[in-house]
């Protein structure tokens, strides 16, 4: 999530074109990344829950600025991929890692049940945090080029790194009788996949993260459904604003959504896909207020839904468990493109709709796991105890 955010973020694949590289050799690093990213999703998981979630987002953060630096110092498809592996390693450590770490650290203190509120505050955050960024790359650039907006993400990288040594982490919680055995890696990783493939209720809210993570996949269409609905071509990325504003309220308001039944869920993602095809009737920028709330709606899901999941995966596991929904989404992410390549958004909001009616079924599915006594989040700290 700390990608997003840094100032190299928005203006990277200019940097690519601006070195000389082709449309192909620029889609090729793309297929690099996102192969690393697939093939170091699990695995990744299963080292942050056997050595330790904060080790795994502290060596996520060093891995991004060697891949910043890789970009810097040698801008040629050779570095351009080197950075992109090491990113697509970093990414998958946060992967998992960051829900594992938090989720566990509010049960340490009795106070799961705030995890949906909190982990929606920082999602909001996170989306919030690409406006400074991008206005960060515009002076940066203006005032010293690619390098130096190169050499200040890797700057931050390295500052969230140091950031997340700090993070104070409670050990798993014991789930059950053996459950304080130390595993070895292997052991770990075949606990992990197991779980996700064989316990009912988790799989099904696997499958359920997967599913509504995947959608987020529309986010790259963004700059195109925007210039689509009438907005000239210079105003777009100002149109855009209120897209990440309104989803960062959806996430914020993700607490309040948990106490959704699953109907009323899927209602709300069903409301959000609807908003969709209304957004691709109107031909005017009007249409694009459309995109607007059913971006709020989607975000606000996406935390319950992650929520729920969390809910059902046993501590140990939690961070390869986190992960496999992780590696389910980029599969199914391909499935958002196809639709996109058919029939563009009526196609997408049609697979949407089709999430949403699955939804119900999928969170319904076996038992959520008993949680503890909530505390109130202003107690969450150190020396706090369960009421």
């Amino acid at each position: 999530m700390l990608a997003d955010s840094i100032p190299l973020y928005p203006l990277y694949a200019l940097l690519f074109a601006d070195s000389g590289l082709s449309g192909a050799q620029i889609s090729a690093l793309f297929a690099i990344w996102s192969a690393v990213s697939i093939l170091a999703e699990v695995p990744s998981g299963a080292l942050a829950d056997r050595f330790g979630r904060r080790h795994a987002l502290v060596a996520a953060g060093v891995l991004q600025a060697g891949g910043y630096v890789a970009w810097t110092l040698l801008p040629t498809f050779a570095g351009f991929a080197l950075g992109f592996v090491l990113w697509g390693l970093g990414g998958a450590l946060v992967s998992g890692a960051q829900e594992a770490l938090l989720y566990d650290g509010l049960a340490a203190v009795g106070a799961e049940s705030c995890y949906a509120r909190v982990n929606g505050w920082v999602h909001a955050t996170v989306l919030l945090a690409q406006l400074p960024a991008a206005a960060a790359a515009t002076v940066l650039f203006a005032a010293g080029s690619y390098t130096l907006v190169g050499w200040v993400s890797v700057g931050v990288c390295l500052c969230a790194a140091a950031l997340a040594l700090r993070l104070p982490e409670p050990p798993p919680v014991t789930d059950g009788p053996g459950d304080d055995v130390d595993l070895g890696y292997l052991a770990t990783l075949r606990v992990g996949m197991a779980e996700a493939a064989a316990t009912p209720g988790v799989r099904a809210a696997v499958l359920a993260a997967a599913l509504v993570g995947a959608f987020d996949t529309l986010e790259e269409y963004f700059p195109l459904i925007t210039e689509e609905s009438g907005v000239p071509v210079a105003w777009v990325p100002l149109a855009m604003l209120p897209i990440a504003l309104f989803g960062a309220l959806g996430a914020a308001l993700g607490g309040h959504a948990d106490r959704l039944r699953p109907v009323a869920l899927a209602a709300l993602l069903g409301v959000g896909m609807a908003l969709l095809e209304v957004a691709d009737l109107l031909d005017h920028p009007g249409g694009l207020a459309a995109v607007v709330l059913s971006y709020g709606t989607y975000r606000a899901v996406l935390v319950v839904v992650d929520a729920r999941l969390q809910q059902r995966i046993a501590s140990r596991s939690r961070a390869t468990v986190t992960s496999m929904a992780g590696l389910l989404v980029d599969v199914v992410s391909f499935g958002i493109y196809a639709a996109w390549a058919l029939g563009e958004l009526p196609a997408v909001a049609a697979v949407g709709a089709v999430i949403a009616l699955l939804l119900p079924w999928l969170l319904g599915a076996g038992t959520t796991r008993p949680t503890r006594t909530a505390v109130p989040v202003d107690r969450v700290g150190p020396g706090a105890e369960p009421s």
